[in-house]
């Protein structure tokens, strides 16, 4: 079939403009994880080195007590995190589906802490938190002498507060997602289980919830990837303390490319974490293309 001239011209503008974000990809993405992934098999230190150690850099890697403490961490801070996300943000969700007042004023109280910064968060919450001048001395001026919330502080509860800042920011987000699903299901479906005088919980249980199951899947490959790549909030309100108590990997592998001149092991921890994040969105990605084709076959 020959191409007229016109499609020709299309075509070409279409790759024209697709040229710069494939230069992007190729060069700023895949370019500089193939040379991590090369600088974490060499002895490199300081600067870039061509001795190639094979995975020496991923054995000391996870020798390391520091490191092995902050996967400790953000295994913890991870299993919270969603989880509190995915319930506050449902529940928020309910509760604005229902047609409330003030509707467009609800969404964007609850979903402005996702526009401020992790950074900004991490120093508001590192206030309120403070026992010397925050909750706890409130509290205590209200004439609750004993009343202690020192938890920032407390190598045993510090990454607990970590939680609560995150997931106050995050979970406006949730919300939003969430909602928008439960907007698109059908109102039949509810007068059906009114009819049939199933409880309201049991419908969402049952019915809401599995019908909101790509949206649901999305929220959780989003909220998975801000764990992974969790620093600032961490950098804000704790700086990795007390001691190292609230480390976490994204904070190793700044302090050991920065601070202890090691890019070696700093690239092979960042390799870790890219495996992760790839591990977790492999599942996503073969759902949705069996999907698609699924639908093309019929």
């Amino acid at each position: 079939m020959k191409i007229k001239p016109k499609q020709l011209l299309r075509q070409l503008t279409t790759w024209t403009a697709l040229l710069p974000l494939a230069t992007t990809v190729l060069v700023a993405y895949l370019g500089t994880v193939l040379w991590s992934l090369k600088v974490s098999m060499s002895n490199s230190r300081t600067f870039p080195s061509d001795e190639f150690v094979g995975l020496a850099q991923y054995q000391r890697l996870f020798d390391n007590e520091r490191w092995l403490l902050s996967l400790q961490n953000l295994a913890l801070y991870g299993a919270l995190f969603i989880l509190a996300c995915m319930l506050i943000g449902f529940l928020l969700a309910v509760f604005i589906d229902q047609k409330v007042m003030a509707e467009g004023a609800l969404r964007t109280i609850f979903l402005y802490p996702y526009a401020m910064s992790f950074v900004a968060t991490g120093l508001v919450w590192q206030w309120l938190l403070n026992p010397g001048m925050g909750i706890q001395q409130a509290v205590r001026q209200m004439g609750y002498e004993d009343f202690t919330f020192d938890w920032i502080i407390d190598q045993d509860k510090v990454m607990y507060t970590i939680v609560i800042a995150t997931v106050w920011q995050a979970s406006g987000l949730v919300m939003a997602m969430l909602l928008a699903g439960l907007r698109g299901i059908d109102d039949e479906i509810w007068k059906a289980a009114r009819i049939d005088g199933i409880p309201t919980w049991r419908v969402y249980v049952s019915i809401i919830l599995p019908m909101l199951g790509p949206s649901v899947a999305t929220v959780f490959v989003l909220l998975s990837t801000a764990v992974i790549k969790l620093f600032d909030a961490v950098a804000a309100m704790t700086q990795g303390g007390p001691g190292t108590a609230s480390e976490v990997p994204a904070k190793f592998i700044m302090d050991y490319l920065f601070g202890r001149a090691n890019i070696a092991l700093a690239s092979a921890g960042s390799i870790v974490m890219l495996l992760t994040v790839l591990i977790l969105l492999a599942p996503l990605l073969y759902a949705r293309s069996r999907a698609k084709r699924a639908g093309g076959a019929k």
